[in-house]
């Protein structure tokens, strides 16, 4: 992938007219925040991360800010693809026409492992703080937290429990289709709730407590259907 910075222009006018119209006295967060902090993120802080030649990518300035929202609202990759896609005070601190389909919410992680590389993960809050100095919410000479990749470590954690969730039901699927009564007899009655749809249609959980007995029960799972697997694995072959 290659980056090449475009200035960033204003909020494209039909969806700043939409968005007025739906939110007159400006009471949504997206707004304020764009009103009082602008995009905050530009291209160019992001251009070491990307190689002189390739294909387009898709603007870090904006992927930079969609994470930032993405770990406030504790949404998984998929669901701040659709936000981004479909809700207007998104679209609107994005930047993005109101016909704007966004991106593959792939692109979110693979952005997040080039920070990773790179060692730029303190990036993302190193520049908010130096907004915040500059509009004098930050005095000098006081602790101020620079060190992001709790924020990072937090949507890689969510990220991991999806692809464990997703693969145990990857693997559902495939035995229902080649020995269907040979797993009617392995799964529990609850199995089809968990895992019958994405992690995210049925919501994710936002304690990480709730979170951490999801995963212990996912292992439980998993575990439960390698052995059964193993043990009928001359009768499947």
């Amino acid at each position: 992938m290659t980056l090449h910075p475009d200035p960033i222009g204003e909020v494209p006018l039909d969806t700043a007219h939409i968005v007025h119209l739906i939110f007159p006295k400006g009471d949504n967060f997206c707004l304020k925040l764009r009103q009082e902090l602008g995009t905050i993120y530009q291209d160019e802080l992001f251009k070491a991360l990307f190689a002189v030649r390739g294909q387009p990518a898709e603007a870090p300035w904006r992927l930079a800010l969609v994470s930032v929202l993405q770990f406030m609202e504790g949404l998984t990759d998929r669901q701040a693809a659709e936000a981004v896609r479909t809700r207007l005070d998104w679209k609107y601190v994005l930047n993005l026409q109101l016909t704007d389909t966004g991106f593959h919410f792939s692109v979110l992680s693979e952005f997040r492992r080039r920070l990773v590389e790179h060692q730029a993960e303190e990036k993302l809050l190193e520049t908010v703080l130096t907004v915040c100095k500059q509009k004098g919410w930050l005095k000098e000479n006081q602790p101020q937290r620079t060190d992001a990749t709790h924020i990072l470590g937090a949507a890689r954690k969510l990220n991991r429990l999806g692809c464990v969730h997703e693969t145990l039901r990857h693997v559902l699927n495939v035995l229902a289709t080649v020995a269907p009564l040979w797993l009617g007899q392995q799964v529990k009655t609850e199995w089809f709730e968990r895992y019958s749809t994405h992690l995210e249609s049925f919501g994710l959980c936002k304690k990480e407590t709730d979170r951490a007995v999801l995963a212990q029960r996912i292992g439980e799972d998993g575990w439960h259907l390698l052995q059964a697997i193993y043990q009928a694995a001359p009768a499947l072959s």
